[in-house]
């Protein structure tokens, strides 16, 4: 798993992505608009939606590389 690990190499699909958002919501207790759930296709940019939605620098790609 890396940063640039693609969730659908991963073997998730839609459904699969839309729970990890909504785990990531609850995990991070944050709100992930619709239109940004559907960008949302790589570790990385969950890390980097997760900490701008979340305001907190590092906490989330700490929590990605753990």
């Amino acid at each position: 798993l890396t940063p640039e690990s693609k969730f659908s190499d991963l073997g998730a699909d839609s459904l699969d992505t839309v729970e990890i958002v909504m785990a990531l919501e609850e995990e991070f207790k944050i709100t992930v608009e619709e239109e940004n759930a559907g960008n949302i296709t790589t570790v990385q940019e969950a890390a980097d939606l997760i900490e701008r939605l979340a305001g907190v620098e590092g906490s989330a790609a700490e929590a990605v590389k753990s």
